[in-house]
């Protein structure tokens, strides 16, 4: 039988030869048709720009990889481009930068390999090329790059034990994925392949009756062939039906019962676990809610190399997930307990997700729990400082699990070791890593309350027996900003009980009595107690003198904090008094600018009703100064105008005429009834289109699948257009809570906002949407997105890094979009992931910012409540509502601008004293307002 690598090597000089006739052929037809200079020199041209290009942006793609070596993209970008290129030392030397960084992808390692399975050609080279399988296998379980290792071994087995290294190859593969569902029979089958190619080589010729030793080495090698077939049928894989016919094909003696029997067994766990897997083969990557159910089936199951090899399918497509991760080592901590196995998946999983700081804790516990040495621990927690964690809290629970560590090797019965002098140098150099890096970094040390300093004093004063250590520690706690808190004290206190004398209690109580801020009241409390049971009488006296006092001083404060508390109540009070007084005052206004804009109208259609003016002048004449004669014009202007009426007027002595005659849509009977409106069984829709048809009907069919509605009111203008919001009463209460989830639902292209019904009047200060000025660790905020991108497209992007729970696009009233997004994940670990991975991210050509929500803290002028500038104000109450109108024409009539009538042309005087007594200013220096009448009467007397 042929080694195969004799034959790859065959193949590839064979496609050289081919290719390099090619070239010749091409060349021949170029010179032969005389076009192939100039076409040549372009060409040139183009690829050395080309290559320029590409050269310029390996560059910048190996500068960017020395300010910041974790920067996982550009290392991919860069391979990627190196390999057009052709570079192969360079990206040989790429490919080694990112796996000594980051676990390769299973399209990264198969990739590297078979570039230098090519470059390899002698067999001196093959270790290295083994090796470099070595580390592929141990970053995922991998089918493919097995069956890739176990397949290039085989061009090796005609060297010295190479047939031995096959089969161990082999051997190891089918132990580490020969489980897998759906992956793993191709293995068995290439193993069983290669066991029947070395029985082809066994057999002897046609006619010769083989020797005893060679029928001894053909029926180990039959039996070889036999236990493979036995061992995949005992194992529940998919299309193993297939598998059993081929045995009872190929085996001449049949099935053994035994075998039967196991290969039932399979099948019947084979058939449990079809669900889990037809369920895999439809889902979306990465399929981690799929994954999640698959384990939690393999738990219960409970065998330990199948609930192994379904979480190592898991992390494979999961492989950020660091609730994963956690997930796997603890089951593999708690449960198996195998060191190389427990070992290697913690360090898998630190390199996959070495931001977790959670991770990194587990790793230490498990070092140490398995017996590694003190320098192996070591460099695991210097890798873990400088992973780069997200919150300065991380620090210190790292620094609290290697310094626990640190203790734990302590021998105290000695007095003094070098184990001792390292765990004191280790609590040293952990409070200038807070103090300096960490401080530095997030603008705080993450251990206010000192826990460490406290626990390194705890070391000293129980272990030790050095109080006055444990005593200098404690005073650079307290001078942290950390006396004001009687609880701090009460710690101090409570060391001091245990390891320390009286006096130092007593001096460190009184001392809680009088920095104490917070609860002083207890610190006092434990100060008398501790007397009543140590002190003298001096001593009781003094204790109760410093606590009378202390405790006085606090109530004084505290009485003048409640003052200025109800002081500031008081004043919010009066402002939003004012503010109400003043919105009052604002609406009257309007009210008394729209009838005077209406009597304006009125006076304007009068002025055209020639026919009327013709007919009132005779008998105007006749009345001459006669008051009857004013009585008799008044009456025939009031029927004139009730005639033919202008919208808004409204009759002396009419009766109102029903909505309906108006021209508005018809009213709800029940808005007349407010004794049946319940302002809790009911919400508040607003930002509707003004131009929806029919709201009624459509709102209904909106939320009746909320509860029953009891009634719908739309808010309608005076001309009939629809407001754009209105109040939607249920039957029940609970109903309430299902319609505010309709909240932000796209109702013609707008979004619908659905609030609470609250009476303002009795609550002014309530607000709907409240500003989250919060951190919110497990989300985050997107900005500078497309307007074009949707829900489901920026939902599809964010889910390969995590869980998502909900996404929301903001959005302007009218709906558009403002190129912003919010996401929330399952927690905080897949938010911060998010963040990492597509920050900077290109989305249809736009780079997008991600950060941690964390919204800025809104001005005093966007708190709810708050005034609007006094300049504002004014400028509406001298322009009006809409500010100053772009012309300044008056449109009153010429004849309206005669304030008076000359005496002289006045016949009696009388009406030139009433047109003056209609247009003086009143009591309060307002002008009154004008009457239709009044308005006629001054045209008539033009």
């Amino acid at each position: 039988m042929a080694a195969p690598g004799n034959a790859e090597q065959t193949q590839l000089q064979d496609m050289e030869e081919d290719e390099a006739g090619v070239e010749e052929r091409e060349m021949e037809s170029d010179e032969e048709e005389g076009m192939g200079v100039e076409n040549s020199d372009d060409e040139e041209d183009e690829s050395s720009e080309d290559e320029k290009e590409n050269e310029a942006e390996i560059q910048r793609l190996e500068e960017q990889l020395s300010i910041n070596a974790f920067d996982y993209n550009c290392h991919v970008d860069l391979i990627k481009l190196l390999k057009h290129e052709g570079e192969l030392f360079r990206l040989r030397k790429a490919r080694q930068k990112m796996s000594e960084l980051f676990p390769l992808t299973e399209e990264i390692w198969l990739d590297w390999l078979k570039d230098e399975i090519r470059l390899t050609e002698e067999d001196a080279n093959r270790e290295k090329v083994y090796e470099l399988f070595e580390r592929a296998v141990k970053d995922y379980i991998c089918p493919e790059i097995w069956l890739e290792y176990a397949q290039y071994s085989i061009g090796g087995m005609g060297s010295p034990g190479g047939i031995d290294k096959v089969r161990s190859i082999f051997e190891r593969a089918v132990t580490a994925v020969g489980l897998h569902m759906t992956k793993g029979q191709t293995l068995w089958e290439a193993y069983r392949e290669f066991e029947n190619a070395l029985l082809s080589t066994l057999q002897p010729p046609p006619g010769r009756i083989p020797s005893h030793e060679e029928q001894e080495l053909l029926n180990n090698q039959l039996e070889r062939i036999h236990t493979l077939f036995r061992r995949q049928l005992a194992v529940p894989l998919m299309e193993m039906e297939t598998t059993y016919a081929e045995y009872e094909e190929w085996s001449e003696n049949g099935v053994p019962e035994t075998v039967v029997h196991q290969y039932k067994k399979a099948l019947q766990q084979m058939q449990k676990c079809k669900s889990y897997e037809e369920a895999l083969l439809v889902a979306e990557p990465p399929k981690l809610a799929e994954y999640q159910a698959y384990i939690e089936f393999e738990l219960k199951e409970g065998d330990p190399p199948r609930i192994q090899i379904t979480f190592e399918r898991a992390l494979a497509e999961n492989c950020l997930v660091p609730d994963m991760w956690t997930k796997y080592t603890t089951y593999l901590d708690r449960q198996l307990k195998i060191k190389d196995l427990v070992l290697s998946t913690h360090e898998r999983a630190v390199r996959n997700c070495p931001w977790t700081m959670s991770l990194w804790k587990s790793y230490l516990l498990a070092l140490e729990r398995h017996g590694s040495d003190h320098h192996t621990v070591s460099d695991v927690f210097e890798k873990a400082l400088n992973a780069g964690f997200i919150q300065a809290t991380d620090y210190v629970e790292i620094w609290q699990a290697y310094l626990d560590y640190l203790r734990r090797r302590v021998d105290f019965s000695k007095e003094s070791s070098k184990e001792l002098e390292e765990l004191r140098a280790a609590f040293s150099r952990s409070l200038d890593y807070m103090k300096q890096d960490v401080e530095e970094r997030f603008g705080e040390s993450g251990d206010p309350s000192c826990v460490i300093m406290q626990i390194w004093a705890r070391i000293e004063a129980r272990h030790c027996k050095n109080m006055q250590k444990a005593r200098e520690l404690w005073d650079s706690i307290m001078t942290k900003g950390n006396a004001k808190y009687a609880n701090m004290w009460l710690e101090y206190y409570n060391l001091e009980r245990a390891y320390g004398d009286t006096a130092h209690c007593r001096k460190a109580l009184h001392r809680a009595v009088q920095c104490s801020s917070d609860y002083p009241e207890h610190a006092c409390e434990v100060l008398l107690t501790f007397e009543r049971v140590e002190g003298t009488l001096e001593d009781w006296d003094t204790a109760v003198q410093k606590t009378e006092t202390r405790l006085n001083r606090v109530n004084e404060q505290r009485a003048k904090a409640a003052e200025r508390g109800a002081t500031q109540v008081r004043q919010e009070e009066e402002r939003v008094e004012q503010r109400r007084k003043a919105k009052a005052d604002k609406k009257s206004q309007k009210k008394v600018q729209k009838g005077r804009a209406g009597e304006k109208r009125k006076a304007g259609r009068d002025d055209d009703q020639d026919e009327w003016n013709k007919d009132s002048a005779p008998k105007r004449q006749r009345a001459g100064g006669d008051n009857s004669a004013t009585d008799e014009f008044m009456e025939t202007e009031t029927e004139l105008l009730g005639r033919n009426a202008p919208p808004g007027y409204k009759p002396g002595g009419g009766t109102k005429k029903p909505q309906q005659e108006a021209g508005l849509p018809p009213r709800n009977q029940n808005d007349e009834k407010p004794e049946l409106r319940d302002d809790t069984s009911s919400v508040f829709i607003s930002n509707l289109a003004y131009t929806m048809e029919e709201p009624e009907a459509k709102l209904k069919a909106l939320f009746e699948t909320c509860g029953p509605i009891k009634q719908i009111r739309p808010v309608f203008s005076n001309k009939g257009s629809f407001k754009g919001y209105c109040y939607l009463q249920f039957e029940s209460l609970v109903s309430v809570s299902e319609a505010l989830k309709l909240d932000r639902r796209e109702v013609e292209g707008r979004p619908m906002f659905v609030s609470p019904c609250v009476d303002k009047s009795k609550n002014p200060d309530f607000k709907v949407f409240k500003y989250n000025t919060s951190l919110e660790k497990h989300k985050i905020f997107i900005s500078g997105l497309p307007f074009s991108i949707t829900k489901e497209q920026l939902e599809e992007m964010c889910k390969n890094h995590g869980s998502v729970r909900e996404v929301r696009l903001v959005t302007y009233r009218s709906g558009k979009p403002k190129g912003l997004a919010y996401v929330e994940f399952a927690d905080e670990a897949q938010a911060s992931q998010a963040v990492l991975k597509l920050d900077g991210m290109d989305v249809e050509g736009c780079k997008i910012s991600v950060a941690i929500s964390n919204p800025p803290r809104r001005s005093m002028m966007d708190k709810p409540g708050s005034s609007r500038p006094a300049a504002d104000m004014m400028s509406r109450q001298v322009y009006g509502a809409r500010g100053k109108g772009r012309t300044q024409l008056s449109l009153l009539p010429r004849s309206l601008h005669r304030q008076t009538a000359p005496v002289g042309k006045v016949e009696n005087g009388t009406a030139a004293e009433r047109a003056t007594a209609s247009t003086a200013p009143n009591a309060a220096g307002e002008s009154r307002s004008l009457s239709n009448a009044d308005f006629a009467k001054m045209l008539l007397n033009k």
